[in-house]
C-alpha cells in the first residue's frame, strides 16, 4: 500500500477550504447548526455535516474516492482546543 500525497500545499488547501465554506456553505448552515462540523471536499465543493468529524468525513469518503477534506466547526475558528482555558465573564 502506498502512502497518499496531498494534492495541495497547506496554504492552498486552507484557502480553498475557507473560501468554499464562506461563500457556499456558511449561508446555508450558520443560523441553526452552531458547534457542528462541516467536512468539505475541496476539489468538488461537496460537503457533509455532523456533530462528529469522523462521521462527516466517512460520508464524503463513501461518495468520493480519496478526497482531501477541510473541516470547519460552525460558529468557531477552531475544530479542537488543547490545554487549559479559563472562561471570563
Amino acid at each position: 500500500m502506498t502512502a497518499r500525497q496531498p494534492r495541495y500545499s497547506f496554504e492552498d488547501f486552507a484557502r480553498r477550504g475557507d473560501e468554499i465554506y464562506e461563500t457556499n456553505i456558511k449561508p446555508q448552515v450558520e443560523a441553526s447548526n452552531r458547534g457542528k462540523i462541516v467536512a468539505i471536499y475541496i476539489d468538488t465543493g461537496a460537503w457533509e455535516m455532523d456533530t462528529n468529524e469522523i462521521i462527516a468525513s466517512n460520508r464524503l469518503r463513501a461518495k468520493y474516492p480519496d478526497p482531501q477534506i477541510w473541516f470547519v466547526r460552525i460558529g468557531s475558528r477552531t475544530i479542537r482546543r488543547f490545554g487549559y482555558s479559563s472562561y471570563r465573564k
